[in-house]
């Protein structure tokens, strides 16, 4: 019986030891995944208003204004829209004050002033990031 060629595509898995194949070379891509410990539950008014004024320090122009939901299980979560991409946000209240935000752009952006800023507004008790 003659072999059928495969339609499965081409994929691989990068694993922390080295980096990731870049399928497309030719589209600048920037990421950032800053985290936190605040002093204070986080709620959709302070998401929306975070996720507004980071567009403007990493100098982004927003599409779609910022929007939030709640589950009772893990907490508040938004979400903006960019013209270069976007930014999540997600805060818990239990089992600890705790937000991550996820940042990924299409246009390069400085991680120390979203850090800064990040640390700022949040009055955060403890902040890390990294870029990948």
């Amino acid at each position: 019986m003659p072999r059928v060629p495969s339609t499965k595509p081409s994929r691989a898995l990068g694993s922390t030891s080295g980096p990731m194949p870049d399928l497309a070379p030719s589209i600048f891509r920037q990421r950032m995944v800053i985290e936190g410990r605040a002093p204070g539950p986080i709620h959709s008014p302070a998401i929306i208003e975070y996720l507004t004024q980071l567009g403007e320090v990493c100098g982004m122009t927003v599409l779609a204004e910022p929007t939030t939901h709640h589950s009772d299980l893990y907490g508040w979560a938004g979400w903006v829209h960019w013209d270069t991409s976007g930014a999540h946000f997600y805060a818990w209240e239990r089992p600890v004050r705790f937000f991550s935000v996820d940042i990924y752009t299409c246009k390069a952006f400085d991680p120390e002033a979203a850090m800064d800023f990040t640390e700022r507004f949040f009055e955060a008790i403890e902040i890390v990031g990294k870029e990948f």
